[in-house]
């Protein structure tokens, strides 16, 4: 890099940051996310369940009987809902005791209260497989109670520690990310922090895990590509490498037919495949490019797949992933990480979900965007002609119709 390019990145920088320094961020329109075509402006219309009490339902789970959803909240419970009228009650818990546990939202308590925030039942034993951002992959039976821990580390790492504490706000809030989920072939889970996902397949006694181990702002901007794609065994407890490299490694799923895994790549905005079955069998490639970043990927009733954007990608997000001189310069200016994320999104925080066919085209796109209703979406899960909607910065769970 010369001298002048070099000066004319920090002059621009340093633009960035007065502008930062005057000016509201919610109110900057410079570096907005541009618009998606086809996309339909109507995940405002959502009901919005409130969480009273807690905040963070982050991933959403519905037990073998079709009942719930269920959700990890960021004082260390799941929550079942059990309707208007008797709304939340607390379903089970990964550590004890819970003294000091009575609070929405303490990050100072997370690791003595757990933080679970990806869930999946598994539907031949009824058995909910919950990922905890400070106790691993645990386990609870049907009757709910005190998890059980299944996986606590891979390759004499931990999936969760508390050195992988993400700052979320200008008032040191600390959050772990963390989420898991089990389909009717088995268990997933994921977590970023300290980045794990797992994925069991159903006859193969197996998981897949990803661990990106880098914060969520740093991850990004730096280009960290540390994320790697893993397979455990449960029966002789090995775990072996398929994938590594990966940026941001985020949410799995995996296909109807059990022939390919996919993997988000958040700072890509790409969805990886990897072939399980056929003649591609070990091989990878794009699955789909998405104009945001990805969290959670969620299979439908009919294979197909439905993505949970953090936000979309703009003009300023596209030049700090794409080139990390650029995202390593951004954080050493004196920036908030409020500032670093209005930044990233392009403003204003709002909820954008896109269903993919099981080819990996693009079928449809639901937005709030003015995030008058929804924002900072992380999980769509569809259930019975609608879409039920997770976040974990939200104290709400959103409800769409699609009918």
């Amino acid at each position: 890099m010369n001298s002048k390019f070099t000066v004319f990145v920090a002059a621009t920088l340093a633009v960035i940051s007065i502008i930062f320094a005057l000016f509201s961020p919610a109110n900057l329109t410079l570096f907005g996310a541009p618009t998606i075509p086809g996309s339909r402006d109507d995940l405002h219309l959502a009901e919005i369940i409130q969480v009273t009490g807690a905040v963070g339902p982050e991933s959403l789970a519905f037990d073998p009987n079709g009942e719930g959803p269920y959700t990890g909240v960021a004082d260390g419970r799941i929550l079942k809902w059990q309707g208007n009228t008797r709304g939340w009650t607390d379903f089970a818990f990964t550590a004890s005791p819970r003294k000091e546990c009575d609070r929405p939202f303490a990050p100072e308590m997370e690791h003595l209260c757990g933080r679970p925030l990806g869930l999946r039942f598994e539907k031949k034993t009824g058995n909910l497989y919950i990922a905890d951002a400070y106790f691993g992959l645990q386990v609870v039976g049907p009757a709910g109670g005190l998890a059980s821990k299944m996986v606590a580390e891979v390759e004499g790492q931990p999936l969760a520690s508390p050195t992988t504490w993400m700052l979320m706000s200008m008032e040191m809030q600390f959050i772990s990310l963390i989420q898991a989920k089990v389909s009717r072939e088995g268990i997933e889970a994921t977590s970023y922090g300290y980045n794990g996902n797992l994925l069991v397949r159903k006859g193969l006694k197996s998981f897949v895990v990803i661990l990106v181990c880098r914060q969520f702002i740093l991850s990004l901007c730096s280009g960290d590509r540390t994320g790697r794609l893993l397979k455990y065994d449960k029966s002789s407890k090995a775990v072996t490498v398929l994938l590594k490299g990966l940026a941001f490694a985020n949410g799995v799923a995996l296909s109807n037919d059990r022939s390919f895994v996919l993997v988000a790549e958040t700072t890509t905005c790409r969805i990886l495949r990897l072939w399980l079955k056929g003649p591609n069998a070990g091989n990878f490639d794009t699955f789909a490019e998405l104009p945001g970043f990805p969290d959670n990927v969620r299979r439908n009733s009919r294979g197909e797949f439905w993505v949970a954007l953090h936000a979309k990608k703009g003009l300023l997000a596209n030049w700090i992933v794409s080139y990390s001189w650029f995202g390593n310069t951004l954080l050493k200016l004196p920036l908030s990480f409020k500032q670093l994320h209005t930044l990233l999104i392009g403003g204003k925080a709002h909820a954008t979900a896109i269903k993919l066919s099981e080819e990996g085209k693009i079928l449809e796109v639901l937005e709030d965007s003015e995030g008058k209703t929804l924002r900072s979406i992380s999980e769509v899960e569809e259930k019975d002609g609608k879409l039920w909607i997770g976040s974990v910065l939200m104290p709400f769970v959103g409800v769409y119709n699609l009918n």
